[in-house]
């Protein structure tokens, strides 16, 4: 009897573990150096970072579950774009939302809303992940991965608006007698303040950069659908040689 159930205990998901690894382990923006562009653009404020984080948490999870849905019953040949279709159809819907009721962090995220349709953390999760597996851990993995985003865009916000600015979400937090650092709440501080946080987050993990430079060094290396389809179709023209 004990035999029997050990095996059913291992294959049981972790749920937790779905959730989490997002979070720190699985980092979009710290770790992965995923979604650049909205993290460099709309962090210049706290606000903004956290309305980006909670739209995009929100289309990652829906997509998630419904392309774990339809995970059986989309083409492989057609898979990109049936991604790209219900994602879309997901930012629509939180474009409708914050324009009727928040206007204001609407007109302030501006182009980088709609662009959350080809957020490469989204893409990257329906394909590699969304796409496999069942729909509770599929909800769980774009939850922690959208959290952790916001978590990253607001660590990012926070600092580069108590900085550059003297104020958090409007409140006035350093002394107006003190010179603010203007430049943190423009491009050259957005890069330097995410450089800092990833150094910071590596060293507390304890990472190392890849000794190999390429796909072999990618985190997602092992999940990476794109590599064996490469691998397939070497494997064609070696057959197709040795035919001829």
């Amino acid at each position: 009897m004990s035999n029997s159930i050990k095996p059913k205990e291992k294959n049981q998901p972790s749920y937790f573990k779905e959730f989490s690894k997002g979070i720190i382990k699985e980092n979009p923006t710290l770790v992965s150096l995923l979604g650049m562009c909205p993290t460099l653009a709309i962090t210049n404020l706290a606000s903004n970072a956290i309305g980006m984080g909670l739209a995009t948490t929100f289309v990652l999870v829906c997509s998630n579950f419904v392309l774990s849905l339809l995970k059986n019953a989309i083409p492989k040949t057609v898979r990109l774009p049936c991604f790209i279709v219900i994602i879309a159809g997901f930012v629509t819907v939180v474009e409708l939302l914050m324009k009727s009721y928040i206007p204001s962090l609407y007109s302030a995220l501006g182009i980088f809303l709609p662009l959350i349709t080809v957020n490469c953390i989204i893409l990257g999760r329906a394909e590699a992940f969304a796409s496999k597996n069942k729909v509770i851990p599929s909800i769980l993995d774009g939850l922690g991965m959208g959290i952790g985003f916001t978590l990253a865009l607001f660590a990012m916000g926070s600092i580069r608006e108590i900085i550059g600015s003297g104020q958090w979400f409007g409140l006035q937090v350093l002394p107006k007698s003190v010179d603010n650092m203007m430049i943190f709440i423009m491009p050259a501080g957005g890069f330097f303040v995410l450089g800092c946080i990833i150094a910071l987050v590596n060293k507390i993990a304890n990472k190392k950069p890849p000794k190999e430079i390429g796909c072999s060094g990618c985190p997602h290396f092992s999940s990476c659908t794109m590599i064996e389809n490469e691998e397939n179709k070497s494997d064609c023209s070696k057959t197709a040689k040795e035919a001829n």
